[in-house]
């Protein structure tokens, strides 16, 4: 058995043919071919020529010289840190479209950016105001893992600052919303101090647990693997909070990943604990096989299609978890 058991068809060859070049050459990496198929390798491109293609070059180009990137609509909340979620969302395209890591200077610019945003607690501040965000805290520091910051001093605080701010439970929600208030809450001068009795959010947990699979030391501790169950048995639930509260956001998917859906859950779990396999996993497994193109590529319903490729992406994520995880019925990996 290998892990395309059980898809009805192909999903390789669409990848390896598309005419998007990240694409093809994370396809080429990352997925196991079938074992009677060859070896696709990266076509000897170096990751670093993903860096110079169209779309990298003209997000770069409208980097800010201080390494931010400027938000680019109207400003609703006065204390809400506009350029930092602008620079996510780019930082997203940049590191987990096209691979660029620390040895690019606009991704060290970048970085140090994000990271003067450290609050003395250790949680990066002001997207939320003065609220407090595990979300976007862990959101920021994943992608700096991923881009080679997991050593840095200040990317250990953030995951002491994570550790320190669970719920009982053992996952993660937004204080704020522990405590009964609104998005109100975002104006408020005071930061609001959470209530960890109350139950985690697979909304916030989800997110988290991104950052802790991108980090090589922390996606074996105890805490990843403890919440990536707690986050498998929500598949399909309501959120305990009303951020997300419709069981549908589980079959709503973005990539590079935005909130929690099956496809990014599964992405952190298939990192943190491959051999994690239940009811509901099996079931999110059969929603996405049911999902399958006859050309190979899967579908759901889309958002954020800023290059129109996204279901591309999807797709190439969709196959990661698959190569990951064992089978319905297949035994774990020793």
């Amino acid at each position: 058995m290998t892990w395309l058991h059980g898809l009805r068809f192909d999903p390789i060859s669409p990848l390896l043919s598309s005419g998007h070049p990240a694409v093809r050459y994370w396809a080429a990496k990352e997925l196991p071919p079938p074992p009677s198929g060859p070896a696709a390798g990266p076509a000897g491109t170096p990751e670093a020529a993903l860096w110079d293609l169209p779309i990298p070059r003209r997000i770069l180009r409208r980097q800010a010289a201080d390494g931010s990137w400027t938000y680019p609509g109207r400003r609703p909340r006065a204390r809400t840190d506009y350029d930092l979620l602008e620079t996510y969302r780019q930082l997203g395209f940049l590191v987990e479209m096209f691979g660029l890591t620390h040895r690019h200077p606009a991704l060290a610019a970048a970085a140090d950016y994000v990271l003067s945003r450290q609050s003395a607690e250790g949680d990066l501040r002001g997207i939320y105001g003065n609220q407090v965000s595990p979300n976007y805290t862990a959101a920021l520091i994943g992608l700096l893992s991923k881009a080679g910051y997991s050593g840095d001093p200040r990317v250990e605080r953030a995951f002491s600052w994570l550790e320190a701010s669970r719920q009982d439970d053992g996952g993660w929600a937004l204080p704020f919303r522990t405590r009964g208030r609104n998005l109100d809450a975002l104006d408020d001068q005071r930061t609001i101090t959470g209530d960890p009795a109350r139950p985690f959010s697979h909304l916030i947990t989800g997110v988290v647990l991104r950052a802790y699979a991108a980090h090589p030391g922390h996606r074996a501790g105890a805490s990843a693997q403890h919440a990536a169950a707690l986050l498998a048995g929500r598949f399909f639930e309501p959120d305990a909070y009303p951020d997300k509260g419709r069981v549908s956001d589980w079959t709503e998917f973005s990539f590079p990943f935005w909130m929690t859906d099956l496809v990014s859950a599964l992405d952190a779990i298939s990192v943190i604990s491959p051999n994690l396999q239940s009811e509901k996993t099996d079931r999110a497994r059969d929603w996405l096989s049911a999902h399958q193109e006859p050309s190979g590529l899967f579908t759901g319903h889309l958002l954020r299609d800023r290059f129109h490729d996204l279901q591309l992406w999807f797709s190439l994520a969709v196959c990661r978890v698959f190569a990951r995880m064992p089978s319905p019925g297949e035994p774990p990996a020793a």
